[in-house]
């Protein structure tokens, strides 16, 4: 949990320091570094996950403002439905949380990582929470092609794990 806490620091520290102190404008934002980002993920759990879940399907809907053009933050959300076995019920997370994404050129790999609460559905006994999910992937113009491992340390000791690959489209605004 230390590490954890370690590095939502240095995450909050490092957008910080990456914005330079200048204040975003409305007039700032444009379709040249500000888009929705939708798409889809699936994956295989892990750990805890794997014992009452056999796979997971996705959505994602995410936000993002390019404060450099190699460094963007932004707020996602979405719903992550987990598919039970031997009798458990299906179950969900719905994430709230901020990312932020290094891209290395205009077209070519990133890394990321979003941060923050993961509500449980269908799930009794547990709200959720700590929402953890870095990534690695390939992104152009209009697309990203991503690899992640997802974590979420929720209450009463079980951690949903899943490690698995998605894709998003970018929509200007």
């Amino acid at each position: 949990m230390k590490k954890l806490i370690l590095l939502f620091t240095l995450f909050v520290v490092g957008t910080t320091f990456a914005q330079e102190n200048k204040t975003i404008k409305y007039e700032d934002i444009s379709s040249k570094n500000s888009w929705l980002k939708i798409g889809l993920n699936a994956g295989v759990p892990m750990g805890d996950a794997s014992d009452v879940s056999s796979f997971a399907l996705g959505l994602d809907l995410k936000g993002q403002y390019l404060v450099t053009p190699h460094f963007g933050i932004g707020l996602t959300t979405g719903y992550d439905h987990f598919f039970g076995k031997d009798g458990v019920d299906d179950f969900g997370i719905i994430p709230a949380a901020a990312f932020a994404r290094y891209y290395f050129k205009p077209k070519g790999l990133f890394l990321g990582v979003d941060l923050g609460y993961g509500f449980l559905t269908n799930v009794d006994n547990n709200a959720g929470g700590l929402y953890v999910n870095p990534q690695i992937g390939y992104h152009n113009r209009d697309w990203n092609f991503y690899a992640y491992y997802q974590n979420t340390f929720a209450e009463n000791d079980f951690d949903i794990q899943v490690l698995g690959i998605g894709a998003t489209y970018n929509l200007r605004f």
